[in-house]
């Protein structure tokens, strides 16, 4: 019989409904979890163990929301009542605990959920790793950024749902990374209330789950409203990137596309691949914006504290800060110019959504800084974020969704984006591919460790 942990979120809200599992049950078997792996994964940076067994030991005989007794993780850049937000940086190690939960958290708590820890981050949200986090497939990769131990956490059974911010990818990556499901809803359906600031014009907030009908729930509950995944997909019509800013990617990432779009293709999505050029503009866009609203935000902290702020993050801050208004304003232009190609790209192809490769490579190895791709050195953080920021830029919900594990023994993942407010066709495409692709199987990293994996 399988322990309470590897339950689906979806699933075990549905046992806990029907009196057949006990939240405190639940919970139990999930703190049990993190004890065996967090040796392993370093996801978190705390654990409110106590804290948690309590609240779901009230719950136990008494009616809840649709979360009721589900043991959620929150990345650390996310205010929790009682507990010091830390954001993966020394420059925070002092401030006091939040007296107050961020908005995300307090919708999660209102619907039952039980918070059984922060998550580790990349330093300030700003990255495409999260050290200390180990990958569980492969205990010497990342578990990417920088909503790493959110990914690693639910991957591993550590939590059956979490929540992270995404500003360039960082939800998107870890779930790639870690082979599981995350969303990039579109831009502000989910509040960032008590949230640290990356980039508010790019941040957003969303899920990451063990399957669509997983994200799906926690995704309900986080933006007030009810979505689904089911439906019929035929007649769809999805456009494939493959070209340049998705391109060049690795042999298995291409495998886990074509996959994906045979999958589509069975199901009566009509598939075709489409361009649209002008994406290959975004990774300047991005980054440019990025640097000069977060060093905006963190003007009056790097003035006092520069030192407590490690080199690669300060550097863009203090790019950020001598950055010509000029730059940052024409970034927002070519911004708003990638939204009128793909709108228009939309349009021409009479498209309801578009598949591209998640991410161009697998995880990186811990201290790897480089890639090799296309024939050239390409920087970790360029590969990553270059296929993901697209979406961020043109404010589209996004999905990304496993397709089994390729040849090198990596999950494989594809992300599904769809008009602005559309989440419902990208979890109905994500659905239909997640239904068809082949289960991932063990975590072989914590396999090897001789760990019982998910």
């Amino acid at each position: 019989m399988n322990a309470p942990w590897e339950l689906g979120l979806a699933e075990a809200a549905r046992l806990i409904e029907a009196g057949e599992l006990a939240p405190s049950e639940l919970v139990s078997s999930v703190l049990e979890r993190i004890d065996e792996v967090e040796p392993l994964l370093h996801a978190f940076v705390s654990v409110d163990g106590e804290g948690a067994l309590r609240t779901a030991r009230a719950q136990d005989s008494a009616p809840g929301g649709p979360l009721r007794g589900i043991p959620v993780a929150i990345k650390d850049i996310f205010d929790v009542a009682g507990f010091p937000t830390r954001c993966g940086s020394d420059a925070y190690a002092d401030v006091p605990a939040a007296s107050a939960d961020a908005a995300a958290v307090a919708r999660l708590r209102a619907a039952g959920a039980v918070v059984v820890g922060k998550t580790t981050t990349h330093e300030l949200a700003c990255g495409v790793y999260t050290p200390p986090t180990r990958n569980q497939w492969d205990l010497e990769r990342s578990a990417g950024g920088s909503s790493g131990g959110s990914g690693a956490a639910v991957a591993a059974g550590a939590a059956l749902g979490a929540i992270g911010s995404d500003t360039g990818g960082s939800i998107r990556i870890p779930a790639s990374h870690c082979g599981i499901v995350g969303v990039k809803p579109t831009y502000d359906l989910i509040s960032r209330a008590g949230a640290l600031v990356l980039s508010w014009s790019l941040d957003h907030v969303g899920p990451l789950t063990r399957s669509v009908e997983d994200a799906v729930l926690l995704l309900s509950v986080l933006a007030g409203v009810q979505l689904s995944s089911d439906g019929d997909v035929s007649g769809l019509r999805v456009g494939v990137l493959r070209d340049a800013p998705f391109s060049p990617f690795e042999p298995d990432v291409g495998t886990a596309l074509d996959d994906a779009v045979a999958i589509l293709a069975a199901a009566g999505v009509a598939v075709d691949d489409v361009a649209v050029p002008a994406l290959d503009r975004s990774l300047s866009a991005e980054f440019a914006i990025v640097a000069a609203e977060a060093a905006s935000y963190h003007e009056a902290r790097l003035a006092r504290a520069a030192d407590r702020i490690g080199d690669g993050v300060r550097g863009l801050l203090e790019v950020g800060l001598l950055l010509p208004s000029s730059i940052y304003l024409r970034a927002q232009r070519t911004r708003r110019a990638l939204q009128q190609s793909v709108a228009d790209a939309f349009d021409e192809h009479r498209l309801d959504a578009l598949v591209a490769p998640t991410v161009p490579a697998a995880a990186q190895r811990v201290e790897q800084l480089e890639y090799e791709l296309g024939g050239a050195a390409e920087p970790v953080i360029e590969a990553l974020v270059r296929t993901t920021a697209p979406f961020n830029l043109v404010s589209m919900p996004t999905v990304a969704v496993p397709t089994g594990i390729g040849a090198g023994g990596m999950p494989g993942s594809v992300q599904i984006a769809a008009r602005p407010f559309e989440e419902r066709t990208a979890l109905r495409l994500a659905r239909t591919i997640e239904r068809a692709a082949p289960p991932l199987g063990r975590p072989r990293g914590l396999e090897a460790a001789r760990v019982n994996p998910v």
